[in-house]
């Protein structure tokens, strides 16, 4: 922002906005590969293997669970972005 720019201009708007698009892409990428890894999950004969790919696939579950409450907060900064609230103080 320069100093006799319009706060939270069309600009600058489209930068976070591409910013928030970037970040849910990368995101996204992550619970697609999650997926897929889980549906590869190999069948190990050995009790405890089968243990620590369960404890693995546990947290990366947990982790997605994070990254989706986390989707879901770009999701409500890209409609603030929409109705130009976002970027000033809702209190």
């Amino acid at each position: 922002a320069g100093k006799d720019e319009e706060y939270m201009n069309e600009a600058q708007q489209a930068h976070f906005k591409n910013i928030l698009n970037l970040w849910k892409q990368q995101l996204m990428e992550e619970v697609d590969l999650t997926v897929g890894h889980m549906k590869e999950g190999d069948n190990y004969a050995d009790l405890v293997d089968r243990a620590s790919m369960e404890a693995d696939f546990n947290l990366e579950l947990r982790t997605r669970d994070r990254e989706r409450k986390l989707i879901r907060k770009i999701e409500q900064a890209m409609d603030s972005i929409d109705t130009g609230d976002y970027g000033f103080c809702e209190d």
